[in-house]
């Protein structure tokens, strides 16, 4: 685990630096996060223009800043939006934004926090099932692996959902990246890590062979600190 968590790393830096170096990274920048690309609008349009996204009903994002323009689509065609409370801290760890009971426009409903504010806090068992997944990633490359920003709480969020009968293979996973942030090299997993089924670019879309789903929490590859620190866990523990 520390060998991989230290490749990861590795690769997190060196998709940060490019970024940055080529001025491709937006405020506040790419280091320690889910990197705010240029041309994310551009991506989320790709990705709205796919039959996966015109079949989903209810869709659940991740609050960073270059997924903002999936969540504002999302509520603007209608979707259901479940968004996750950053770092899983709350006893109900999603929001729920129902596009009918939302009055603010789109845009600014689905901003992280204003969309913790307007959302209804939810627990996963009153959650539903999952049509399409989107989730923020550092690197990811050409067979569905990714990097996220190290804290390892889309596994989680990931993992819960799959308990709880909300995810399954049917469950199209999806990210949104800057094309350079796509890497044409293997990318260090874990057997909590899971794959994306669609990587779009603002230029492409690659649609991967194969899925490689979590099979839920695995306990023993959480530190007792962390579980502690999530309710929703904690409440759990075997």
């Amino acid at each position: 685990m520390g060998e991989v968590e230290s490749a990861k790393q590795d690769i997190r830096q060196r998709v940060w630096e490019l970024l940055e170096r080529e001025r491709l990274a937006r405020f506040p920048g790419a280091r320690g996060r889910i990197p705010n690309f240029a041309g994310a609008e551009e991506a989320a349009a790709a990705l709205a223009g796919l039959p996966e996204w015109e079949a989903a009903s209810v869709v659940k994002a991740n609050p960073d800043g270059p997924q903002l323009p999936v969540r504002s689509r999302a509520l603007a065609a209608g979707k259901l939006l479940y968004m996750a409370v950053p770092k899983l801290t709350a006893a109900r760890p999603f929001v729920l934004l129902d596009p009918v009971k939302v009055e603010e426009r789109p845009r600014r409903a689905a901003a992280k926090d204003r969309a913790l504010r307007l959302g209804r806090s939810v627990s996963v068992p009153e959650m539903r099932r999952v049509d399409l997944v989107v989730c923020g990633t550092v690197a990811v490359n050409r067979e569905g692996a990714r990097v996220g920003k190290g804290g390892g709480f889309s596994d989680i969020e990931f993992g819960l959902l799959v308990e709880a009968g909300l995810v399954d293979d049917d469950t199209v996973i999806a990210t949104t990246v800057h094309s350079r942030q796509v890497l044409d090299e293997p990318l260090p997993e874990t057997d909590h890590d899971f794959r994306v089924d669609v990587v779009v670019t603002p230029d492409e879309v690659i649609r991967v062979p194969g899925k490689k789903r979590s099979t839920g929490i695995l306990w023993d590859h959480l530190p007792e600190e962390k579980i502690a620190a999530i309710p929703a866990l904690a409440a759990r523990r075997p």
